[in-house]
């Protein structure tokens, strides 16, 4: 009897530490990310679900949000994951502009540096350093008046202009409070498994 609860406290304590070790890769490597709302409509739907590289801007300590090394900087054009400002909420929006550009919204439509980001043959599409955003434009979202981003902060948007609470209303965000960089869509509902690079 002795030995048998020796042998289950050993498997417990295993099962345990296991528990432990793959919850801390999410909290700190890599987790997945559903797609709550219709924001960042066309790039992303509702539903989605995205893959999230968190080791991108920095490995941070498990559950917290301590900072162990530092990564890439965030970019233009970036799909990424923070905590709202305001609520605390997780959201995922686009980096539209990082510290020193100037950045300006007219009619939805993007202006980086004075240069209008969206395809002359196509204005729902705009490219953003390596990255193409499908807008959804059927709400345009009125005009950002020009501003310059601070060092070390960052603008993000949806890209459903008109149907997204994001910088514009809540302000630049730290470089710092980034938890992660989106790298793929990997399950969309109506299509099941796909694999779309973000």
């Amino acid at each position: 009897m002795g030995e048998r609860l020796q042998r289950i406290g050993k498997e417990v304590l295993l099962v345990g530490v296991l528990a432990l070790i793959l919850f801390s890769a999410r909290s700190s490597l890599a987790d997945h990310y559903i797609v709550p709302t219709s924001s960042m409509e066309y790039t992303l739907m509702p539903g989605d679900r995205v893959l999230v590289n968190k080791t991108a801007y920095g490995l941070r300590v498990p559950f917290l949000k301590w900072q162990l090394t530092r990564g890439d900087q965030p970019g233009v054009g970036e799909i990424v994951v923070f905590d709202s400002p305001e609520t605390g909420k997780r959201l995922i929006k686009r980096v539209v502009a990082v510290g020193s550009d100037t950045i300006e919204v007219r009619d939805g439509h993007l202006f980086l540096n004075g240069e209008n980001m969206a395809l002359p043959q196509d204005p729902s599409i705009e490219t953003l350093g390596t990255h193409r955003a499908l807008l959804n434009l059927s709400r345009p979202g009125g005009n950002y008046p020009v501003q310059q981003i601070p060092s070390g902060y960052v603008l993000v948007m949806g890209d459903f202009r008109g149907n997204s609470h994001d910088g514009r209303i809540f302000g630049f965000i730290p470089e710092t409070a980034i938890y992660g960089r989106a790298v793929a869509v990997f399950l969309r509902r109506n299509e099941g498994l796909v694999w779309r690079p973000l």
